[in-house]
């Protein structure tokens, strides 16, 4: 058994329902989410009994808490453990849970258990939960875990659809996919908690609009498996209109911004992504008009370039150094 493995897990777009996948909304309502795993990825380093040095470059205090965290949870002695990105910090893309799933499965293995993306995804939640407190749902960590498009339902288990994905379709969603980062920073988890407490409160508002995402995930999907990207626009347009209802904070002058000259040059439908506040924004263009989005956007933030992940979590490298394939 290798005693040192580095693995890397894909970060997603939340085309619709993310809000739906949070507790307790899963388990008094059942939610419904769709989305589709990117190559930009978080890369976990994990080590024991010193036989490979662990690298630690700059990272954040959620990174350090994170892999406190996950090296608690492990049946590890002894073990080291890092993590990596490729992707701003706060970019709204589950970037944490990508990281979890990462270092989840680098320790998982390193441990001698058998991997299995659900149980991947489920240890990486638990330990967001149960160790750091941190509120948020599960959509991330099975994006991160699984790769590829995703159904996910949530009904007292967590249902998962890998949705078929065609090169053709896959190839329109990275050209005419704009993915803009504002450079502002989420606020994750007070956002989360001022939506979960109108839902509580069962504020009519908050209600219907969760309801309308949930129910345009599930249409989502189906655009997907026909691999229509236009149609998948401007599902995610109407989400946008259901998914700012939830809270003032959803949106930000940057955002509208991004939204407006989107309507003005060639977008079919935008939505921020995570929870909001900032973060990334992801804005699908009309055939052909991808450059011309691109262009009125720059103003805005940084363009992120990515594909589409269909593989999920992934081993990169062994102790000998040898790539897996």
């Amino acid at each position: 058994m290798s005693r040192a493995l580095v693995t890397r897990a894909p970060t997603r777009l939340d085309f619709g329902g993310g809000w739906t996948d949070v507790p307790p909304y899963t388990d008094e309502e059942g939610g419904v989410v769709c989305n589709i795993a990117i190559t930009r990825y978080a890369t976990a380093t994990a080590a024991v009994d010193g036989h490979a040095a662990v690298q630690h470059g700059a990272v954040t205090a959620a990174d350090g808490a994170l892999v406190r965290a996950a090296l608690r949870r492990s049946a590890l002695v002894g073990a080291e453990a890092a993590v990596t990105s490729d992707f701003p910090i706060g970019a709204g893309l589950g970037g944490s849970s990508a990281a979890g799933v990462a270092l989840a499965g680098a320790l998982a293995m390193l441990a001698g258990e058998v991997v299995e993306p659900g149980m991947l995804a489920e240890r990486s939640r638990e330990t967001e939960v149960r160790e750091l407190g941190i509120a948020g749902g599960f959509q991330d960590h099975y994006a991160a875990a699984y790769g590829g498009a995703l159904l996910l339902t949530f009904e007292g288990c967590v249902g998962v659809e890998q949705l078929a994905l065609t090169p053709e379709f896959c190839e329109a969603l990275t050209r005419r996919g704009v993915l803009v980062y504002t450079g502002e920073s989420r606020i994750s988890g007070s956002t989360i908690d001022a939506v979960l407490n109108a839902y509580r409160a069962r504020e009519e508002r908050v209600c219907a609009a969760l309801a309308r995402m949930k129910a345009l995930a599930r249409q989502m999907a189906a655009t997907v498996r026909d691999g229509d990207l236009t149609a998948l626009g401007a599902l995610v347009h109407e989400h946008w209109s259901a998914q700012r209802a939830l809270h003032p904070s959803i949106t930000t002058p940057r955002i509208d911004a991004i939204m407006d000259a989107a309507s003005r040059h060639g977008g079919i439908g935008g939505k921020a992504l995570g929870a909001s506040g900032g973060g990334c924004v992801l804005v699908i263009a009309e055939d052909g008009r991808e450059d011309e989005l691109a262009g009125a956007l720059s103003p805005y933030g940084e363009r992120l370039d990515y594909g589409v992940d269909e593989l999920g979590f992934q081993v990169v490298a062994s102790l000998d150094g040898a790539l897996d394939t």
